[in-house]
């Protein structure tokens, strides 16, 4: 389901999703373009959701501010989720769902002459990285069958002459991506165009067909549509018949005769690229993906250091938020426990106790523990024919955790060439240390991300502007590893308390022989 600019009615807008939903669903996700929260947001209805007095019926998934006064509304959002099924895509990027749905999305108003944006806005730069993103798991140029769905705020430029506000940057998004449907808000007004057929480029010789749906705002006087629900199967699933088929009301191509962007300098748009929560995987992100709003935290206007209260902390032992089924193994300073929407059956985190940071902060005692936890997990999975590969990211999380997962002994020297490779893609700059002996072998202070490596090789940055937070999880989802680029982002492989329980009960009977706190 697809709903129109939301503006702040947040208490109408749950009530009616969650009437739509038990009446035509259930729904497997609900997106929002344009504004959202408006300039008088009820936040004191969000407030009981955050709380989880009340819970949102379906997941929501909203695009970014188009003002800056809009911009204090996504502060709070932790890795995205603002709270329970209300989520920020981001600022750019391509949303995989777990079903292999793909959605491009660019948040904000195009700034098309700006060589740079903000939270708010978007440049040539995004959209070209938001275009690349969509191709990047294409081994061969010419056989891309477009992408299910594109989401901006604005309307594209050319589509109809009278409207508030259209950009350029956004008609050629469209032109360049190919998306079976394409969703937008700002302009309240609803307006669905009969499906026109993209021409052939570089990228496909398929004249794959888009249809348009500009959304009015939600609950407008007039009774505009506002809400639109649709049923589609991921175009990677589809015949290629169906791709092409022609339809008795198809249009040409609104762009078709339209002077667009040219991309001279756009070599240069990789370092731009975020993560937020996924970006087709092979590239994403943004998020991206984060997947999108800039992960660069000194960039832009000052914001307050976030602090962490130790009770509500996630990871803490002793809050009482932590979700205590998960944990495996508990010693003096460290626990193991089963990753939130783990990877595999056995990916692990190691947890510090108390709130800590991060490992460059740790005592004598502490170090020491934690390479007996590496140690264990390492004989673990060798006696399982795998490698084991761990990685910290100290960036935009309170509390230590450091992932551990087992990767096949015949592909875990793979490794090292995808995180080369990923560091390419995202622009970050790894370079090799040596093998971590001590806390102070890491950076005292500020953000890192360090990957251990099964041959003893360390990587490390500290270049965190535009550093994708599924950076970890899409190294070892990528295609020559796993191969499961779809889990890159936790959220889609949830389980049940129950697939929970089991994998836990499993993992601690097989881990008991190596565990030295038993």
């Amino acid at each position: 389901m697809v709903c129109g600019d939301v503006r702040g009615k947040l208490k109408s807008f749950f009530v009616r999703i969650e009437n739509v939903n038990k009446k035509s669903g259930p729904f497997d996700l609900v997106l929002c373009v344009g504004d959202f929260f408006g300039n008088n947001a009820e936040m004191e209805v969000l407030q009981e959701y955050k709380r989880n007095i009340k819970s949102v019926a379906a997941p929501v998934y909203i695009l970014g501010p188009t003002r800056k006064d809009l911009v204090q509304y996504y502060a709070e959002a932790q890795d995205g989720d603002i709270c329970t099924n209300l989520s920020y895509l981001g600022k750019r990027g391509v949303y995989t769902t777990s079903g292999g749905l793909k959605i491009a999305y660019i948040s904000g108003s195009s700034q098309e002459s700006a060589t740079e944006s903000n939270e708010w806005t978007y440049s040539k730069a995004d959209v070209i990285a938001v275009r690349d993103s969509c191709l990047a798991s294409k081994a061969n140029m010419g056989d891309f069958r477009g992408i299910d769905i594109l989401l901006t705020s604005q309307w594209p430029f050319g589509m109809q002459e009278k409207v508030k506000t259209s950009c350029k940057l956004a008609s050629w998004l469209a032109n360049a991506v190919k998306p079976r449907y394409h969703f937008c808000g700002l302009n309240d007004e609803f307006y669905e165009s009969p499906p026109y057929r993209n021409l052939p480029d570089k990228n496909t010789q398929m004249e794959l067909a888009t249809r348009f749906v500009g959304l009015a705002s939600f609950g407008n006087a007039e009774k505009k549509k506002h809400i639109y629900a649709l049923s589609i199967m991921p175009v990677e699933k589809m015949r290629i018949l169906e791709l092409i088929q022609k339809t008795t009301d198809e249009i040409s191509s609104p762009y078709q005769n339209l002077s667009l962007l040219t991309e001279s300098g756009g070599t240069n748009t990789e370092e731009k690229r975020d993560d937020q929560y996924f970006y087709d995987m092979n590239s994403y992100d943004d998020n991206r993906r984060n997947k999108r709003r800039s992960n660069d935290p000194n960039q832009g206007q000052k914001r307050t250091r976030p602090t962490f209260d130790q009770e509500k902390c996630w990871f803490c032992l002793s809050a009482g938020s932590i979700e205590k089924h998960l944990i495996i193994s508990v010693g003096d300073h460290f626990y193991l426990a089963l990753a939130k929407g783990p990877i595999t059956e056995t990916h692990i985190l190691i947890l510090s106790i108390t709130h800590i940071q991060c490992a460059a902060l740790l005592s004598e005692a502490q170090w020491t523990e934690l390479v007996r936890f590496k140690q264990a997990l390492t004989q673990f999975y060798a006696d399982r024919d795998q490698k084991v590969f761990f990685y910290e990211r100290n960036f935009k999380t309170g509390h230590l955790q450091i992932n551990a997962i087992g990767i096949d002994d015949n592909v875990a020297w793979k490794i090292q060439h995808v995180l080369e490779d990923k560091g390419e893609e995202y622009s970050v700059q790894l370079e090799k240390i040596p093998k971590l002996s001590a806390p102070s072998d890491l950076p005292e202070r500020g953000p890192y991300f360090v990957a251990e490596l099964p041959d003893d090789t360390v990587m490390l940055t500290r270049q965190m502007k535009g550093f994708p937070l599924h950076f970890g999880r899409e190294i070892i989802c990528a295609d020559n590893l796993l191969n499961c680029e779809e889990k890159a982002d936790w959220r889609q492989c949830n389980c049940t308390k129950e697939q929970e329980d089991e994998m836990v009960k499993n993992f601690r009977e097989s881990f008991k022989p190596y565990d030295f706190t038993v």
